[in-house]
């Protein structure tokens, strides 16, 4: 069907004028062009004659959005780790415990702690963070879930929609841990494995956390290998990124080690720049391309100075850095990539927390 009743792209030269000097009058200068293509598409809505549902969808997101920005803002230079997990889980259950440790203990290596800000699961790594380590983006429910008074008001925000929410759980944090949940806590994990899988969102550590006993992951392990990898639905290696574990410990380790010697990537054009806190040697360099030729769609993993974008956004200068050409079709692999990178014999000994948020594509 021919779409009906909608205006032509371009806008009236004199509109484009006035919405110029609406920009100039707000005293907008930083990043203007982006705020214009905000105006721009408001603009569009209206003159496409949208639907009023459409119209309210559009406006209660944009402004959700911008609540969390706010939100998140004044901690954009603390990594952060999002828990996921029942909101039903009581205090009695040895998976609340489990929250609040692993919380407690990657709060104490100078991990904020981001969660829906519910009850359950959420209320247990909030308490376990401890005050002024934790934030919170809750849902608007008509039942179940308001939010948990173990959060202050000032560190959270409500949103009406799920996938806001969600955007904002999976944006802000470099780290991930999932507890036994229901439909919306299995809705999250899949979510950051289709992420990962798909390369739109950067490589992170993602922790699937049971406590003793309880086989919740190992049941969604065995429905991988059982059904979904024999019927060629996903790749056998699908969900080697993924940490199953029972322990706090190892949880916390590979959320932090994650970070050891990788700290971020940039795609320039086709190449893929993998910012480090070492420099690898050249035996190192060898070793890696002879295990990780295949992941190449040409050429080699060679050490680089920063490139010309790089330098030109002043984008972490001061790290070394690899480059390589991989197969656009094996980019969810670089996780294999990122473990031996920590692996190498000069990688750092310790950790260091990275400090610039995620972004999906």
């Amino acid at each position: 069907m021919t779409p009906t009743n909608r205006a032509p792209e371009t806008l009236p030269a004199d509109l484009l004028v006035e919405v110029d000097a609406l920009l100039d009058t707000a005293g907008i200068r930083e990043n203007r062009a982006l705020v214009e293509r905000i105006l721009l598409t408001g603009l569009r809505l209206g003159t496409d004659g949208t639907r009023r549902l459409d119209l309210k969808i559009t406006a209660s997101a944009l402004e959700e959005m911008r609540d969390a920005f706010r939100l998140f803002e004044p901690y954009s230079k603390v990594p952060k780790v999002s828990v996921f997990g029942s909101a039903r889980t009581s205090p009695a259950d040895p998976l609340y415990r489990q929250a609040q440790d692993v919380a407690g203990a990657l709060a104490a290596d100078g991990w904020m702690v981001v969660t829906g800000a519910g009850p359950g699961i959420m209320e247990a790594a909030t308490t376990g963070a401890g005050p002024g380590q934790a934030l919170g983006v809750s849902i608007r429910l008509p039942f179940e879930e308001a939010p948990s008074e173990a959060i202050a008001a000032a560190s959270r925000v409500a949103m009406k929609y799920f996938f806001t929410r969600k955007l904002m759980l999976v944006k802000e944090s470099r780290g991930f841990v999932c507890l036994p949940g229901g439909f919306g806590t299995l809705d999250e994990t899949f979510e950051l494995l289709t992420l990962q899988q798909t390369g739109k969102a950067e490589p992170v550590p993602i922790v699937l956390l049971d406590a003793p006993g309880v086989g919740y992951w190992e049941g969604l392990r065995r429905f991988v290998d059982e059904s979904l990898v024999p019927a060629g639905l996903i790749s056998p290696d699908d969900l080697d990124r993924v940490l199953i574990t029972d322990s706090v410990e190892a949880a916390a380790a590979e959320i932090t080690g994650f970070w050891r010697n990788y700290d971020s990537l940039r795609w320039v054009g086709s190449r893929l720049v993998m910012r480090l806190n070492a420099v690898p040697s050249d035996d190192e360099l060898e070793q890696l391309n002879e295990r990780f030729g295949g992941l190449l769609a040409s050429g080699r993993i060679e050490r680089t100075e920063p490139l010309r974008p790089e330098r030109e956004d002043a984008d972490v200068l001061e790290l070394p850095r690899i480059i390589l050409t991989p197969d656009q079709h094996r980019v969810g692999e670089l996780h294999r990539l990122i473990r031996a990178l920590n692996a190498l014999p000069s990688a750092p000994a310790d950790a260091t927390p990275p400090v610039v948020p995620a972004a999906g594509g």
